[in-house]
């Protein structure tokens, strides 16, 4: 009986929290700033390759250091040793032809290595800044016409004044667009999520549940859940398909720093600090400092403080962020 009314409270603190959430969007949406991030969230790119990242990521007006993270990001997901089916080679993906041509030695140490990042990282900059070179003159955002150039050639661009009309390219251009937020650095509010409410009022029906390692919540699995199978199945009740990792959610929207967490984001946990790839745990925000959590195995899923020393950041989920992330990265 003790237990039952415990819960019960719980859900009504829940449901207030909820509630809260309606009114902070309502307050806050519109109030966004603005301008143009070119700072790096924390911990998003890869401690080892931020540098270069933050470096060559100012090369050229047409592009800044998120948006290099986010192209970075979509073709190798940080894996220096990548390869795809058509041949395309290392963290930035380039096939060989490209390469021999655009390529730079950016370590200056007398060798152009595909399969180096000090190399690669800074020709992919060098090759977006001459592709918005290429078609500078061409009517529209300088940036979108720049990644165009990029998926479907600056001919096509010059052609038609613009991002082509290609399904292909206009997506390309979107998700690179929407994956650069997430590896921003926020100037000013993150926007409140629509779907926050929607996401918490599922897991809190969860509450109790005891935990399963790999666990999706099916049947056969008892309707049991791991962290990051809870939080994909949260929005997936409101239309948001997250990844099944919780290093791959935390790329699925903007990062609001700790003290503008809102009831449904995402907060994560890693062992390394400045490495997103190194997360291993995820839970969601309802207020007051804590998550709905599925912790461990031996325990169910319930309340927990989300102020550890291993707290890492936070992700406010959209339905553009989700569908930015890549599914198929090339393998090593």
């Amino acid at each position: 009986m003790a237990s039952g009314v415990g819960i019960g409270l719980c859900l009504s603190f829940v449901a207030l929290l909820v509630v809260g959430t309606y009114s902070a969007a309502a307050g806050l949406m519109g109030g966004a700033n603005g301008g143009r991030a070119v700072g790096l969230a924390k911990g998003a790119v890869p401690a080892l390759y931020q540098p270069l990242v933050q470096k060559w990521g100012n090369l050229c007006p047409a592009i800044n250091p998120a948006l290099l993270a986010a192209q970075l990001y979509q073709e190798s997901g940080w894996n220096p040793r990548a390869q795809s089916p058509a041949a395309a080679q290392g963290i930035a993906q380039f096939i060989p032809g490209t390469w021999a041509t655009h390529g730079v030695d950016g370590d200056k140490d007398g060798d152009r290595d595909v399969w180096d990042p000090a190399d690669a990282i800074p020709s992919a900059a060098s090759y977006d800044c001459e592709l918005a070179g290429y078609v500078s003159k061409a009517p529209g955002d300088p940036t979108d016409n720049m990644l165009a150039a990029y998926n479907a050639g600056a001919y096509a661009v010059i052609k038609y004044g613009g991002v082509p009309p290609y399904r292909e390219t206009q997506n390309y251009v979107k998700v690179i667009r929407t994956l650069e937020k997430s590896f921003a650095r926020p100037v000013g509010r993150v926007e409140p999520s629509r779907q926050a409410a929607g996401a918490i009022y599922f897991a809190q029906h969860k509450l109790g549940t005891k935990y399963l390692w790999g666990g999706n919540g099916t049947p056969d699995q008892g309707g049991r859940f791991d962290c990051s199978g809870l939080t994909q199945a949260a929005y997936r009740t409101v239309g948001i398909e997250l990844p099944r990792v919780a290093n791959d959610q935390y790329n699925a929207g903007p990062h609001p720093s700790r003290d503008e967490l809102l009831p449904g984001d995402l907060v994560f946990f890693s062992d390394d600090l400045a490495n997103s790839r190194a997360i291993r745990h995820v839970g969601l925000y309802v207020g007051g400092g804590y998550m709905i959590n599925a912790p461990y195995t031996g325990a169910v899923i319930r309340f927990d403080k989300i102020d550890t020393p291993d707290y890492f950041g936070a992700t406010r989920v959209t339905a553009d962020g989700a569908k930015a992330l890549p599914t198929h990265p090339p393998e090593a």
